[in-house]
């Protein structure tokens, strides 16, 4: 039984063909002539980002004053203002107008018992002295490893912060900017787009030991900077901190040995792990900074970093050789 499915058409005319093969030419002619009209000996470019460097926060050191000062004592706010009385005052790290960011270590969500985080009433303390400059602005922010409202909230730092008239700056994926770091490992690395809009920089990070690296202190705070798959860094940890601390060369360093992280950072958790130590330092040399602060973790200043550092300039891990000054405040 023949199938609908074999019905043959009927055949064309020789006028109907000619019809159907002019209105192919024409067809094809058009494609022809709009590809040539679209047609550009430019190539296609992709659209660049711009690539950002940073500035240089330091300010003129004059040699009258000591480069490193060690304050000992009970009450952070008193602490913080001795030293900075006897580094010449807050007035020659921030001048009137200018926007300050302030850095502390809020990677974790922690409380500040558990030394995982910076003293928040340091922090605090920080901020005020900030504003009584006449500063602008205080921003207080870090790229933080946990939920980055829960870190700000649990450490205190947040509060304290909007309590002494700061602002917090809660990095979020889109707040990161291509920058050249010109390292030997960090090349171009997306970074927190906060640093590229203030004028000062102070470092505020806590002594805790880290399982990498050794420690965490000034030098491996600047990590809390960058966006991206950070781990990827761990591989060669020191030379990695080592460039970021020759990329970014802060204002002014305040470290925090309150409590002191002694074991299983950078984490922690138990305060069997925490060693109060009732002791703060502020300076201008991160690697003198660090070099004096491993005592609290029982480390001596031979850690690889500290070495890149020393050799590239950034400080000495000899910091008895600075004028240095320690104190107790009462």
């Amino acid at each position: 039984m023949p199938s609908k499915h074999s019905h043959r058409a009927p055949p064309l005319s020789r006028r109907d063909f000619l019809k159907r093969l002019l209105g192919l030419c024409g067809l094809s002619g058009g494609i022809l002539g709009a590809s040539y009209l679209l047609y550009s000996d430019i190539p296609v470019r992709r659209r660049t980002e711009k690539v950002y460097t940073f500035r240089d926060y330091r300010v003129e050191v004059p040699s009258v004053y000591p480069k490193m000062v060690i304050v000992r004592g009970k009450d952070p706010e008193k602490m913080l203002q001795a030293a900075l009385e006897r580094l010449g005052g807050i007035g020659r790290f921030v001048r009137p107008g200018e926007r300050v960011l302030i850095k502390p270590n809020v990677g974790w969500d922690r409380q500040p018992e558990q030394a995982a985080t910076t003293n928040p009433v340091l922090v605090g303390a920080a901020v005020r002295a900030c504003l009584q400059a006449g500063a602008g602005e205080v921003w207080v922010t870090d790229a933080t490893i946990n939920d980055p409202y829960r870190c700000f909230h649990r450490s205190g730092i947040g509060p304290e912060t909007e309590k002494a008239g700061g602002r917090v700056k809660i990095t979020t994926e889109s707040d990161f900017l291509l920058t050249d770091l010109k390292g030997e490992i960090l090349k171009v690395w997306p970074v927190s787009k906060f640093y590229h809009q203030v004028d000062r920089v102070i470092n505020m990070p806590i002594v805790k030991h880290h399982s990498l690296s050794g420690c965490t202190i000034a030098m491996k705070n600047w990590y809390g900077v960058l966006g991206g798959r950070r781990n990827r860094l761990h591989q060669q940890i020191h030379t990695s901190i080592a460039d970021l601390a020759t990329a970014i060369r802060p204002t002014l360093t305040i470290v925090d040995a309150i409590r002191v992280l002694k074991r299983n950072g950078p984490t922690g958790g138990s305060l069997s792990d925490v060693s109060v130590e009732n002791t703060i330092l502020a300076g201008t040399d991160e690697v003198a900074l660090d070099s004096y602060s491993v005592r609290f973790l029982e480390l001596s200043p031979d850690i690889p970093f500290l070495i890149i550092g020393e050799q590239r300039g950034l400080g000495t891990r000899d910091w008895r050789s600075l004028h240095y000054e320690e104190i107790h405040v009462g």
